[in-house]
């Protein structure tokens, strides 16, 4: 399954290269959203808030009120969660709050799915290099794709795992890591990062893993 992604920065749609250089970006957002209309699922993304830099709350809660989303960027609480919840959005993205120096915060994850539901809870697992990235990815935290998956399993409902090495590149999600990754969990897994055919979300699909992508939607090499 394809979902498309809509990342917002300064109040704008926007497409990012391994999250910092901009390439794209637009301010017509009911042409995106009349366009992302049918499908089932549509990820909603605040990079303001997950570089800890802004806000696009208002933007984030006119859209998830019209279209089918999972909503992450810079989400720290449940409350925060519930209230997301409560204005239209399906499911909502945890990041940097599930990591610590220490490792996993298991009991911060378990806190989060006892009180939104694990069903409303997906754990986003972003690397770079090989290892977890936290905090808009501009920090690193030294632990594995694989680690998470492990201790986050009893309580996510499903896994957003992000490759951010070729994130609004183009040039593939690297396949390999997507079979790994899928031999961990019995939850939904989500893979993002450099998807640009439609080849690529069926290999996906086949062995039960969906696609997000940005930059191959936006530039119009993926029809939708």
């Amino acid at each position: 399954m394809l979902i498309p992604s809509i990342d917002l920065l300064g109040g704008r749609i926007v497409q990012l290269v391994q999250g910092e250089k901009l390439k794209l970006a637009f301010d017509d957002f009911e042409y995106w959203i009349e366009r992302f209309s049918a499908y089932p699922t549509v990820q909603l993304i605040d990079l303001d808030a997950a570089m800890r830099q802004g806000s696009n709350a208002a933007l984030i809660a006119q859209i998830a009120k019209r279209l089918p989303c999972q909503v992450g960027g810079g989400i720290r609480t449940a409350q925060q969660a519930q209230a997301l919840l409560d204005s239209g959005a399906r499911r909502v993205i945890f990041g940097s709050v599930l990591f610590s120096s220490d490792g996993v915060a298991t009991e911060t994850a378990a806190s989060i799915s006892a009180a939104i539901g694990r069903d409303h809870f997906i754990a986003g697992i972003d690397t770079k290099g090989g290892k977890i990235a936290v905090r808009g990815w501009k920090d690193n935290v030294n632990l594995t794709p694989e680690d998470a998956i492990r201790a986050l399993e009893p309580y996510a409902g499903a896994f957003l795992y992000t490759h951010v090495d070729t994130e609004g590149t183009m040039q593939g999600f690297p396949y390999e890591r997507a079979q790994t990754l899928r031999s961990l969990t019995a939850r939904q897994l989500i893979v993002a990062g450099g998807i640009r055919e439609q080849s690529e979300i069926d290999a996906l699909h086949a062995i039960h893993v969906d696609a997000v992508a940005g930059m191959a939607v936006y530039s119009g090499l993926l029809a939708t």
